[in-house]
């Protein structure tokens, strides 16, 4: 099945809102700055968008670029970023990735894929959102939304994050790689959640196979 891509977007669009990049460019500065966009990156896994936008903004009034981060203790930049989760453990990998980018990469956040997964904490995930979000450099990010809605609507079938990854960069068109986290997070929050999901409701249900769907709203 071909589908309309630039149609579904558009609807995707209107439908969630989401019109800006995701919550950790928010306080990302001018740019955006891709240290921020790394560490807010961090700081945001398992932690919902207001607690990562307080937490990153207090950190960064402290410390905002890897030699100013590397001046604070551990203990410190956890008392920063708490209550994200797995604070402490966020905050000795904050300070390993700034002492990196500082001996191996001068102080500058890498524009390579390769390059960021070799950073301590850097999975696929954040990799591609930095790419994105920083650099402009297109790429997929997926999480559980991005995994899970083109699964049930049919549009892929892989069963992993990576198969996926891989999967969406054959159909989708690159020029919506990255924003295509921002929607389909904002609309399986909503509309497509995981349980029972909001299928009267849904404005892409034309192109939904509802593989999966056993109850539904």
């Amino acid at each position: 099945m071909k589908l309309p891509w630039k149609q579904i977007i558009s609807v995707l669009r209107r439908a969630t809102g989401a019109t800006e990049v995701p919550s950790v460019t928010k306080i990302a500065g001018d740019g955006p700055d891709p240290y921020r966009v790394l560490i807010s990156t961090i700081i945001s896994l398992r932690t919902r968008d207001e607690v990562t936008i307080s937490a990153s903004e207090r950190l960064f009034s402290a410390a905002d670029t890897p030699s100013a981060m590397l001046r604070l203790s551990s203990p410190a930049v956890a008392d920063l970023i708490y209550p994200a989760g797995f604070y402490r453990t966020k905050a000795d990998t904050i300070l390993k990735i700034s002492g990196i980018l500082l001996e191996a990469h001068d102080g500058k956040v890498p524009s390579r894929l390769t390059d960021l997964l070799t950073l301590p904490g850097v999975g696929r995930k954040t990799a591609n959102l930095t790419l994105g979000l920083a650099f402009g450099i297109p790429s997929i990010c997926v999480d559980t939304h991005v995994h899970r809605i083109p699964n049930r609507a049919g549009w892929i079938s892989t069963s992993n994050p990576e198969q996926t990854e891989d999967a969406l960069m054959q159909i989708l068109p690159e020029e919506f790689w990255i924003e295509i986290n921002t929607l389909l997070v904002a609309f399986g929050k909503d509309t497509c959640t995981p349980v029972s999901p909001w299928c009267s409701r849904c404005p892409i249900s034309n192109w939904c196979s509802r593989i999966g769907v056993s109850r539904h709203r």
